[in-house]
């Protein structure tokens, strides 16, 4: 009876604030869905080995939030359509730099974004207060409003689409873009389409996540995958199970300790990858057993 007693007390403390309050309900179907379309999308970054990209897109799309703040207050739209042509004028940009200079790809982004960063911060100083600034980098999820849980809707279910009308071509542009180009496909489209996606996504987690750690829903899950699985479809289905356990521990875990969610999220995000690097199959602990002669 003792043991019923305390798994009833579990089940209803661990649904209790989302029976109460609207707002816990609207943060945690935001932060599944974007569980559901940004962790996919990082573990095709780790296949491209552009982990860091996700980080640099996440800042450059500061300045167009700012702009769209400057102009017209905290309208969601304006924030979301500003942030978006943001991000995309950092990639043709650092797409142009690298094209006509000797510099990679990665080194014209790095420069890029951090001007970008710079200049966002400087925009919203400039013209809003230091709770706007915040509100901006590092987020609000427990703030999302129905108009907000529309646009992460819309934009995961979207991204799902496009990313499973497109598999194949998404896949092999990661892994053989040669292959592609020699069998008719079109790599270059794919890889402006998964740019696309990850700026879609980027823009919809600034809300919830904030710009400076938007990306950590994005690639802690999907690194942490790699540790678990070969395939790429398990890594696919590990990243959001992992995404979508961490949105919720870390909604519990602010809920009742009365902290900031969107840092918790992230934090709760990578307490699941330390796990794996200690736990999975490719993991210290594993790997030790399987060698006997390295604990001599």
């Amino acid at each position: 009876m003792m043991l019923h007693d305390v798994l009833v007390s579990f089940y209803q403390s661990a649904l209790a604030p989302f029976q109460e309050f609207a707002f816990m309900r609207r943060a945690l179907v935001a932060t599944l869905a974007l569980a559901l379309s940004s962790a996919p999308l990082g573990v095709l970054l780790t296949l491209r080995r552009m982990s860091l990209f996700g980080e640099a897109l996440s800042h450059a799309v500061l300045p167009g939030v700012a702009a769209g703040f400057i102009f017209f207050g905290l309208s969601l739209p304006a924030l979301s359509i500003g942030g978006f042509l943001a991000g995309v004028v950092v990639v043709a940009v650092a797409g142009i730099i690298s094209r006509y200079t000797e510099l990679k790809e990665d080194a014209s982004l790095a420069a890029v974004y951090v001007v970008a960063l710079a200049l966002g911060v400087i925009l919203i100083s400039g013209h809003g207060t230091q709770l706007d600034l915040l509100h901006i980098l590092f987020g609000n999820v427990l703030g999302v409003d129905t108009q907000g849980l529309l646009l992460v809707a819309a934009v995961a279910s979207l991204s799902v689409l496009l990313m499973a009308g497109f598999y194949r071509g998404l896949l092999l542009e990661s892994f053989d873009p040669s292959y592609l180009i020699a069998s008719g496909g079109r790599s270059a489209l794919y890889q402006q389409l998964f740019l696309m996606l990850v700026v879609m996504n980027l823009v919809a987690s600034f809300q919830t996540m904030g710009t400076l750690m938007a990306v950590g829903l994005m690639m802690l899950p999907a690194v942490s995958a790699r540790l678990w699985h070969d395939s790429l479809p398990a890594q696919l289905v590990n990243s959001v199970v992992q995404a979508a356990l961490a949105g919720y521990t870390g909604l519990m875990l602010s809920y009742y300790a009365s902290v900031p969610s969107g840092p918790v999220i992230i934090v709760c995000a990578g307490g699941f990858y330390f796990l794996s690097l200690l736990f999975a199959p490719r993991g210290w602990i594993p790997r030790l057993l399987r060698r006997p002669h390295l604990r001599a």
